[in-house]
């Protein structure tokens, strides 16, 4: 075993796991191998967390997860102590996610969280003062369920570099296939977005992609699946190059080109109903696209692994149950090693050091895009982010990074959403007289010439004008 197979698990402990984006690539290739090690030796970590106790504490449905995140913890010899309604909580009286927090870090040893809101296990992360996993925020991520993913692809193909995956379904609700993308971005896969109709993958995963993980994305290309034999709709292609020259070659290329060589894996999501405040007219259930054995013998198709989250609804046909390639079962079983992996390395309670089939030269970490840290009234614009709920909006700050460009554009920290403010000013401009300080449209060319500690952004003209600024258009 390596010193540094050694250093990663001792960075992983007392950490929490809100995002993907939270470990590194080594530190996920860790937790996949020692879940290797668990599956295998099973009885060697039998009571590796004894006398630890795990809060679960489920706020939204779940079998799968919940069900497999509390049998990780008594394989490992730990004990339970559980919420799964919100109503019969403090919450339902207007208790803060923070206030909760701290009571149950006093409790436990660890936290597991699922709940409505997109950015709560951020939130219960700040304030909890011990490790929490999230079991899923809203449509936001589930960063656990990806690493089940993670397991699966990498047992099945040998690697995680280079694959290519294609994203079916609901892109746009589906919590997993946004950690899942974020993920494959940084092992260097060719990522294939095909929604069903209206369910395209949210403009701020796509954003975030193309600014954060190196590759290229190309929109709105069409799929031939199979020469003469129609077409598969395509919303996005993202990809890492494979030669220096690629990228420029990018824009250029059609998604066939890369389908060519065929799919690695599809990973299919169900309608997400119950994200919809009310079901769209152009969503009717028949137009959800379905991988059935047919799908399965089409070009670019035939070597294709199947993967699904679940639960499945109609969107996979009961006739591939039995095709070698589908593992949606396999995969959900795979979670107790994964999440057993997981939580003896952030209690720090892990017997056995692993050492990773796949280390990475280039360790991925995330991109160090400046805060944004003036108060100029903007809100993030997602009203399930947790910054949003009356409860929280008392005591929770608004927190943003900037995203530089024109227009520029503001991502909360902790939800991921994006918003280009129509309206920008420098704070110097608060150095000069009155008639000075002025504000101008966010795509004009003074957007650009604003040394990003100094910009400043607002919702409207009013909100300039109302924090003593002038219009700079004549």
């Amino acid at each position: 075993m390596s010193s540094d197979a050694g250093a990663v698990a001792q960075a992983l402990a007392g950490r929490s796991f809100a995002s993907v984006d939270d470990f590194s690539n080594q530190e996920l290739a860790y937790i996949l191998a020692l879940a290797s090690d668990v599956a295998e030796y099973k009885e060697s970590f039998a009571y590796a967390c004894r006398g630890k106790i795990m809060a679960s504490l489920f706020f939204e449905a779940s079998t799968r997860t919940r069900l497999s995140f509390e049998t990780a913890m008594l394989r490992l010899g730990g004990q339970l102590v559980s919420a799964i309604d919100i109503g019969a909580t403090s919450l339902a009286k207007g208790e803060t996610l923070a206030d909760m927090a701290r009571v149950v870090g006093g409790y436990a040893d660890l936290i597991v969280i699922r709940h409505p809101w997109e950015g709560a296990a951020r939130v219960v992360a700040e304030y909890a003062g011990i490790p929490v996993i999230n079991a899923g925020d809203g449509g936001h991520e589930h960063p656990t369920q990806t690493l089940c993913d993670l397991f699966t692809l990498q047992r099945e193909r040998g690697r995680l570099q280079g694959l290519r995956i294609a994203l079916w379904g609901d892109l746009r609700y589906g919590r997993t296939v946004h950690s899942l993308a974020f993920a494959l971005a940084r092992f260097g896969a060719t990522i294939v977005f095909r929604p069903g109709i209206g369910l395209a993958a949210p403009e701020h995963v796509l954003s975030k992609l193309a600014t954060d993980y190196g590759g290229e994305l190309v929109r709105g290309d069409v799929l031939s699946q199979a020469e003469g034999e129609g077409v598969l709709p395509v919303d996005a292609l993202y990809m890492t190059p494979r030669s220096p020259h690629q990228l420029a070659m990018l824009p250029h290329l059609t998604a066939q080109l890369e389908l060519d060589q065929g799919v690695d894996a599809l990973y299919v999501t169900r309608l997400q109903k119950e994200r919809m405040e009310t079901m769209k007219e152009d969503l009717r259930p028949e137009d959800y696209p379905v991988v059935d054995r047919s799908l399965l013998r089409k070009k670019g198709f035939e070597r294709s692994l199947v993967l699904h989250p679940l639960p499945r609804v109609d969107e996979l046909s009961l006739d591939i149950d039995s095709d070698p390639r589908s593992l949606y079962f396999k995969q959900a079983h795979q979670g107790v090693p994964v999440r057993m992996a997981l939580i003896s390395l952030l209690l720090g309670c892990s017997p056995r050091r692993v050492e990773p089939s796949e280390w990475f030269e280039d360790d991925w970490r995330p991109v160090a895009h400046p805060r944004y840290t003036h108060e100029t009234g903007v809100r993030c614009a997602n009203e399930r982010c947790v910054t949003n709920q009356p409860s929280e909006l008392r005591y929770l700050p608004r927190k943003f990074v900037l995203i530089v460009g024109r227009p520029p554009r503001l991502r909360c920290s902790y939800c991921d959403h994006e918003m280009a403010p129509p309206i920008v000013a420098t704070a110097e401009a608060y150095d000069e007289p009155l008639s000075r300080r002025k504000y101008h449209p966010a795509r004009s060319r003074w957007a650009t010439t604003i040394r990003p500690e100094n910009l400043l952004l607002f919702a409207s003209a009013e909100d300039a004008e109302a924090a003593g600024l002038r219009s700079g258009v004549t």
